[in-house]
């Protein structure tokens, strides 16, 4: 997963440095050079804070992954011999064109938990400067050509410190702080003053990974009510920790750029990195293995990676493809609860299923018939149109505040935060979850998505009723 993180929108489909999305290139997670940061709204250091709870004399293991671009040149040889920049090398397989690559490098620190108390620590590291040649032969082993890889060098620190809490368990904020610190400043001598300059100096797609021998971390998602205030005093500046590793585990942290939940996974369906996203493999193998020969040559001579996701689509069986056409995770008989537990409703872990009068199992099945039976309907009729909302009915016409939760909400939710909004619909789904269709309130084009069925979708517990 963590690797997933490091090369998210490395290279994007269809994967060809000619493609204009290819051109403005990491977005994610980019600590640039200090000179150049604050002048053009980039930022040069990451903080990640969250609560953990050692045990004895602990150790605290920390890992900061990230990308060095390198600069990638090429040169053809002409009939003398000599080689001269070009802008673009024919090869029979492959069409060699300038790029950005980049090498994934990692400064790892273990220190004593013991010893990051007061100031903490600050743990430099650096990368020096590299200049990197490969020769390039056609297929009958005759050299035409070469790469030439430039890395600028790159100097950073991590800071580390504890602060104890006042809490009924032994318990300490950890605050973890990232930052580049290359002493680069734009405009140099035959260097232009732009992003594209920064690159080679910043911290590309910085993450960390945080580990306790003896210990654990407390969620910052679902913490447990002891923790609640002080998990929400924490600051976390452009990343975000979640609980990595399988369910139940919490010694083991990612701290990201790109918001994940708690115990995040790639989906077990997917047969390789497509290098844009872990959900959307089926059309990213289908588009891949519609583009011509033409664009599948300049997609090999982008990138070793992009080559790599181009002969993954060709080689793909059709019972792999297959696979990759919707899954579903658990099939249930739901039995007699009033609430599926923990973990099977539509949200996720949190398990919200809803009581009866919500629209839960018993509202919808008979307990003793799988839940895609069709005589597991009810006979009685349609689930109902209401649900209890902090004691009140909510159903159609009701006006509600929205308040999306943590656990399930998205960036695009975030902005609704405390807007009203009017209820259009209550839905059920097959595992008694209940969803509430809603229309933003002063929103101009509420009546065009009233009309074409486009509704927000909430749960329950991210609204409250208004009084009418």
């Amino acid at each position: 997963m963590a690797d997933a993180v490091l090369f998210e929108g490395y290279v994007l489909y269809p994967y060809r440095a000619s493609s204009a999305k290819n051109r403005l290139r990491w977005q994610f997670g980019v600590l640039v050079p200090p000179a150049w940061g604050p002048a053009h709204g980039e930022h040069s250091a990451s903080r990640t804070e969250l609560l953990m709870e050692p045990r004895g004399p602990a150790e605290l293991t920390v890992e900061l992954r990230f990308l060095h671009a390198l600069r990638r040149t090429v040169q053809q040889a002409g009939p003398d011999g000599r080689l001269a920049d070009t802008p673009a090398l024919h090869l029979p397989d492959r069409v060699l064109v300038p790029w950005d690559e980049a090498t994934e490098e990692r400064a790892t620190f273990r220190v004593p938990v013991a010893d990051l108390a007061g100031e903490g620590l600050a743990l430099p590291f650096a990368r020096p400067a590299r200049e990197e040649y490969e020769k390039v032969v056609d297929d009958t082993g005759r050299t035409v050509g070469r790469l030439v890889r430039r890395g600028a060098p790159v100097e950073g620190v991590l800071r580390l410190r504890t602060t104890a809490l006042d809490l009924p368990y032994r318990a300490f904020r950890l605050t973890a702080e990232a930052e580049n610190t290359s002493d680069w400043h734009p405009g140099g001598a035959d260097e232009a003053a732009d992003r594209d300059a920064a690159l080679p100096r910043s911290l590309v797609a910085a993450h960390l990974l945080l580990s306790l021998d003896r210990g654990s971390f407390v969620s910052m998602t679902e913490p447990p009510e002891w923790a609640r205030h002080e998990v929400a005093a924490c600051e976390n500046r452009h990343t975000w920790p979640v609980l990595a590793g399988g369910p139940g585990r919490a010694d083991v942290v990612l701290s990201s750029p790109i918001i994940l939940e708690d115990h995040p996974a790639i989906a077990p369906e997917s047969a390789g990195a497509m290098y844009d996203a872990t959900e959307i493999d089926e059309i990213l193998a289908l588009r891949t293995a519609a583009l011509t020969d033409q664009e599948k040559r300049e997609a090999r001579g982008t990138d070793a990676r992009a080559a790599a996701v181009v002969d993954l689509a060709d080689s793909m069986p059709a019972e792999v493809l297959e696979r990759l056409h919707g899954a579903v995770r658990s099939l249930r008989e739901i039995t007699g609860e009033v609430a599926p537990p923990a973990g099977a409703g539509p949200g996720g872990p949190d398990g919200s299923g809803g009581p009866p009068e919500a629209g839960g199992p018993e509202s919808l099945f008979r307990p003793d018939t799988p839940w895609w039976d069709p005589a597991g309907a009810d006979p009685a009729g349609p689930p109902p149109e209401h649900v209890q909302v902090d004691g009140v009915p909510v159903g159609p016409g009701s006006r509600v505040l929205l308040r999306p939760g943590l656990r399930r909400t998205d960036a695009q939710d975030l902005f609704l935060q405390g807007r009203t909004a009017l209820v259009e619909a209550v839905l059920h789904d097959v595992d008694g979850g209940v969803h509430l269709a809603v229309t933003v309130e002063g929103d101009p084009g509420a009546d065009i998505r009233r009309e074409q069925g486009r509704f927000l979708y909430f749960q329950p517990d991210e609204l409250s009723p208004v009084e009418a």
